[in-house]
Formats: C-alpha cells, structure tokens, sequence
C-alpha cells in the first residue's frame, strides 16, 4: 500500500473525485464534523493501493485538552456484505470514525486511516459493538493494539442522505488493551462496557491502564 501522510499545516486540495454523488456525500460529511467540532487544527490522509483516498481530520485542543479525530472518506461508498455477489452502490451502511485522546496523540492518523480503509480492502462492515484490531500499538508506546466501535450519536448526529441512500453515522473507537480485547472475545462489548463504567474508567486516557477483568 501506498502511503501520502504530510504533516499537519497546509494541505492540498484533493482531486476532484470522479462521481459527483462521491463529492456530494463528503462535502456533506465534513460540513456535519465542523458543525460538531469546530474548525479543524490540521488534516492529513493516506491513499491505500486499490482504494480512495481517506482523511483524518484533527479537532481541539478543547478547554480540557480533548483532541477528536475523525476520518473523512469512508462513508463516500456504502459497505458491503462481504457474501453479497455484487456490492449495492448505493444500499448499505455509511460511517465515519472519531477517536477523542486526552492531549493528542496524532501519530494515531495512520491507525485510523487503515481503519476506515478497511470496508474497501478488506470488504469489513464496521459496526457497533465490533472491534478492530491493528495487531499493533495504536500509536508509538499506547497499550492499546485494539479498538471497541461503539454506538453513534453521542458526539455528532446522524447525517441523513437522500433516499434509497442510509445515513452516514460517526461511530465512537474506544481503544482497548490486549487483555481487554480477550475478555470482549469472549465476554463481549456490553460486558466489557459494564466494567469500564462500574470502574469509572477514563476511555480518553491515552495511558491508563487496562481496567479489573477478575
């Protein structure tokens, strides 16, 4: 895979992408992140050999120092089901991903781009309550290899498309340590949720600590 992964500053415009209803979906997109967030700090991407472009988008410092990351790119196409013959065009869930890290951890873009890649070259339907998995620290030193994808809705609302068209939806990644990604295997998401609240957990913690699973 090919990698395109400036710093943060000035960015170039991306290419006029070939669909119109592609350049559509997104524009809409961003317009709901920046209505959510504010206007970005910063913004980088990543092309992937075979696939479009992805962007992260990054928002804050806020007044407590919470960074968000959001990926723009994965909902221009819907997801398919990896058994369906032919991929539906237009029929389909649309996502996006939000990361929020207490002081910032930006070299976590790289993680998020290959995970909102994934739908297009791995044919993965990202959905709530599932997981992904970089195999991997998220960024350098992190004790997190693994994310929780929770529900949407808290951070930024649904954004509705036209008909026959889903709404695009901002799913939340909840970064888990490997023993936390074990018990969710086996226990599942609302289990390991349970124990991140009962424990008053601080997901946004960039170094905390994997919480009680005896």
């Amino acid at each position: 895979m090919a990698h395109d992964f400036p710093l943060f500053g000035d960015f170039p415009t991306p290419d006029e992408p070939s669909e119109l209803t592609r350049a559509a979906v997104l524009a809409a997109v961003e317009a709901r992140l920046l209505t959510a967030f504010g206007e970005p700090a910063g913004r980088a991407s990543v092309t992937f050999l075979g696939a479009d472009r992805i962007e992260v988008l990054r928002f804050g410092p806020d007044t407590d120092a919470l960074v968000r990351y959001a990926t723009l790119g994965m909902s221009a196409a819907p997801m398919a089901d990896p058994s369906a013959a032919v991929a539906d065009p237009v029929r389909g869930p649309r996502a996006e991903l939000v990361l929020s890290v207490r002081g910032g951890r930006d070299e976590v873009l790289r993680t998020l781009a290959t995970f909102a890649a994934t739908p297009q070259v791995e044919g993965l339907v990202v959905a709530p309550g599932g997981s992904l998995d970089l195999g991997a620290p998220l960024w350098p030193g992190a004790p997190f290899t693994s994310v929780l994808v929770a529900e949407p809705g808290g951070l930024v609302e649904d954004l509705e498309l036209a008909e026959p068209a889903e709404p695009v939806r901002f799913l939340p990644l909840l970064p888990m340590t490997p023993n936390e990604a074990a018990f969710k295997r086996v226990q599942g998401a609302e289990a390991l949720q349970e124990r991140w609240l009962r424990h008053g957990t601080d997901l946004r913690d960039p170094q905390r600590r994997a919480v009680p699973l005896d």
